[in-house]
């Protein structure tokens, strides 16, 4: 066990003591997305959707679940976040819509904030799941990964393409 900084001496989950690790500029980015149908799709870009403006929604609702994903994730400490961003893509498929979601976060501290942007990017696309269900139930939504992180004393952190899938 002694690879593993998540558990004590005798085996059992621990929150990693970070009182010494360097305070450092920190951001990560995460994507995620949610496949749509085009009745959908119209009523989020018309915003003629019954329950509101949905990206609207979503948006506020990462940015919610960004600053409270250590009250939801066991081991990831609270930590003063500095800024949080979300955009979106939308990209017409064969017979779909994919709107790609990046959630960005920022924080000056002594650890990283990809756990908070994934975070993000999962709400997000699950808001967009909850506000659109009543039309259909059959979007998808992933995949959900980090696109790039920077500081800390693990370094940056760029991924090179998307994460191949048979349909997004």
């Amino acid at each position: 066990m002694a690879n593993f900084t998540h558990f004590n001496d005798q085996g059992r989950a621990k929150m990693v003591d970070i009182t010494r690790k360097e305070e450092t500029h920190r951001s990560a980015t995460a994507q995620s997305s949610i496949l749509v149908n085009e009745e959908i799709y119209t009523s989020i870009t018309q915003q003629t959707m019954k329950k509101g403006d949905v990206l609207a929604v979503a948006q506020v609702a990462g940015i919610m679940a960004a600053k409270q994903t250590s009250a939801i994730i066991p081991m990831c400490h609270p930590i003063p976040i500095s800024g949080i961003d979300l955009t979106f893509d939308w990209k017409r498929l064969e017979q779909e819509f994919k709107l790609s979601i990046h959630a960005t976060v920022k924080t000056k501290g002594s650890t990283g904030v990809e756990m908070e942007a994934l975070t993000a990017a999962s709400v997000c696309a699950l808001t967009i799941y909850d506000m659109c269900k009543a039309v259909d139930k059959g979007m998808v939504i992933g995949p959900t990964f980090l696109k790039e992180k920077s500081g800390g004393k693990n370094g940056d952190f760029k991924r090179q393409n998307e994460p191949l899938t048979d349909r997004l």
